[in-house]
């Protein structure tokens, strides 16, 4: 797999690069199927099925005020060069919202275990992040960013449900968000949702295939995921999402 910035693969894809652009800029959401995000980044059905392997090394989140322990993650925190396509890792530190962002979770800083290795250094990891990068630059006319990566797996059981926004119809408090699904196994429900301020529902979707991919202008609109069941109560069921944060530098 190469990088997705590739002559070829740029015209190609252009037109799908351009509604993103369009649709973000004009009412704050773009809906990216997997057909064309995989076009985009050059990404196959093997590609997806070994980036979805870095999900089974995620731990547990234990800043749950919930008290719920169906969330595992990892976090990686970079800095994007759309220019020259640097993507550079920033020594490891703790994650941090406001509670004003985040009233469950928020207010404190947050120490999660680094990406692995293998997950930061895998090249579809890359690929996504130098393509949203260019759909964002294209918006705001910089070519620098502040990137976070949060791989999140969603746990439920017949015991647990599994909330993918625990803290509901919410901001991140980033510039864009994204949220990539990798994999759904044995779970119903995880419908993700668009709002205005004053509550009107723009867009509702179930990303459901490896590689469907949500933008969201986060200063433009709310979003929201509704929670996951499993459908059978007696086999392991999860939801796993990439989370990606531009911020501008």
């Amino acid at each position: 797999m190469s990088d997705p910035i590739t002559t070829e693969r740029a015209g190609s894809a252009r037109p799908a690069i351009s509604t993103a652009v369009r649709e973000l800029s004009t009412w704050g959401g773009h809906l990216q199927p997997s057909a064309e995000q995989s076009e985009l980044i050059g990404a196959t059905a093997q590609d997806w099925a070994r980036f979805a392997r870095h999900w089974d090394d995620l731990t547990v989140d234990t800043y749950m005020r919930d008290g719920g322990a169906y969330r595992h993650r990892r976090y990686g925190h970079f800095t994007l060069d759309t220019t020259t396509g640097a993507l550079t890792a920033l020594p490891h530190g703790p994650y941090r919202q406001e509670s004003a962002i985040n009233p469950l979770n928020g207010g404190i800083e947050r120490h999660f275990d680094p990406l692995t290795p293998a997950f930061a250094e895998d090249p579809l990891t890359r690929s996504v992040v130098l393509a949203l990068g260019e759909i964002f630059s294209a918006v705001e006319g910089v070519t620098r960013w502040d990137v976070k990566l949060h791989p999140f797996r969603i746990v439920t059981s017949s015991g647990e449900t599994g909330r993918p926004a625990p803290q509901g119809r919410h901001r991140d408090g980033s510039t864009f968000v994204t949220s990539l699904l990798v994999g759904r196994t044995n779970v119903t429900g995880g419908e993700s949702s668009l709002h205005t301020e004053d509550g009107e529902q723009l867009l509702a979707v179930t990303l459901s295939e490896p590689g469907d991919q949500l933008l969201v202008d986060d200063r433009a609109v709310l979003h929201d995921v509704t929670p996951v069941r499993p459908v059978d109560d007696t086999l392991p069921a999860h939801r796993d999402v990439l989370i990606v944060d531009f911020d501008l530098l």
